[in-house]
């Protein structure tokens, strides 16, 4: 556990040196681009959600770009120094962190380069969510072949083997996860707050069950998101952008779906099934009846929408996360 602790202020103390530099150059590159283009009206599907972002495009998106980088360099190079590392494991996280931030990294490049508002963009939305999809298939594919996973664990009741149907529904869940953290990534510090929280219950989890592999690599990545939070909580200087959101999302399905416990992932990381679920309802409304069931979506657009204020928003969003944090862990303590 000390060891532990302290490669996670190595990881903080590495990010918080770069991530200056690398505002700066967002920053640049932010002023570069947009000087080339003229000034033009953008129709949007979503005006009152546009309208409440008003005024987020002047802070520069890419923070996730670097914190992929530290993450991915620090795991590999503490890991080397474990006695006993499992590389399947390891394998597995490392290929979700590249493969979705990569293409989550197209977006990011559009973003940079061109105006643009709203999500999905980059490549067009049946495009983007066709690869995550081919990739949800190829994570879960590891999951069942190398490291033997295909069951589902009910505290209280009894472990279900499903067999091969696990892979359809382990990449269900990472394309979902992905999906509803970059949704979430909309006020200052929403998403990389709820998942910090999230990822120490998972690491106190790892830790029990004397996983070292994902508890250091956990452990690494708490120290990265704590850097990157002290400069996107309200007001933010810098935004995660789609290749920090839809790494972050797919690989935090990865970790919960790693220690076996699904039913588990869906309570500690259950602030995000809500957000996307209250997005669902409102795209499945406007479709089959032709309304909108809330004002804007997702859920806590519209407590800005009503006129809550931002850091509000957050920090009751961060502490419904908490509990749902500490109830998903005793769940998945529950007869271990």
């Amino acid at each position: 556990m000390v060891e532990l602790l302290g490669l996670v202020l190595i990881s903080f103390a590495i990010t918080s040196f770069l991530i200056v530099p690398f505002i700066d150059l967002l920053f640049f590159l932010k002023r570069k681009f947009e000087k080339k283009e003229a000034d033009h009206k953008v129709s949007s599907k979503t005006p009152i959600h546009d309208a409440l972002m008003k005024g987020d495009e002047k802070t520069p998106s890419g923070g996730g770009i670097l914190l992929l980088v530290v993450l991915v360099v620090l795991s590999l190079t503490a890991l080397r120094f474990l006695p006993q590392t499992d590389s399947a494991t390891l394998k597995i996280l490392i290929f979700t962190l590249l493969s979705f931030g990569g293409l989550g990294l197209i977006d990011d490049i559009k973003w940079i380069m061109t105006k643009r508002k709203g999500k999905l963009l980059g490549l067009g939305a049946k495009v983007m969510f066709l690869i995550q999809a081919i990739f949800g298939l190829a994570i879960a594919s590891m999951l069942y072949f190398l490291l033997g996973i295909n069951n589902i664990y009910i505290s209280g009741l009894d472990n279900f083997i499903i067999g091969w149907w696990y892979i359809p529904l382990a990449a269900f869940i990472i394309v979902a996860f992905a999906n509803a953290y970059n949704i979430s990534d909309g006020l200052d510090g929403l998403s990389t707050g709820l998942l910090t929280i999230c990822l120490f219950a998972y690491l106190v989890l790892a830790h029990t069950v004397f996983n070292e592999t994902l508890s250091t690599f956990v452990g690494v990545w708490i120290g990265t998101l704590f850097a990157y939070l002290y400069f996107n909580v309200f007001p933010a200087r810098i935004y995660l952008g789609d290749a920090g959101a839809f790494a972050f999302g797919a690989t935090l399905a990865v970790v919960g779906l790693i220690t076996g416990k699904i039913i588990g992932l869906g309570v500690i990381g259950g602030v995000y099934v809500i957000i996307i679920t209250s997005s669902l309802l409102q795209i499945l409304s406007k479709k089959f009846l032709k309304r909108k069931i809330f004002p804007v979506a997702p859920l806590h657009m519209y407590f800005k929408y009503i006129g809550w204020e931002e850091p509000k928003i957050v920090m009751r969003f961060w502490l419904v996360g908490a509990i749902f944090a500490i109830f998903g862990l005793w769940l998945s303590l529950l007869n271990i």
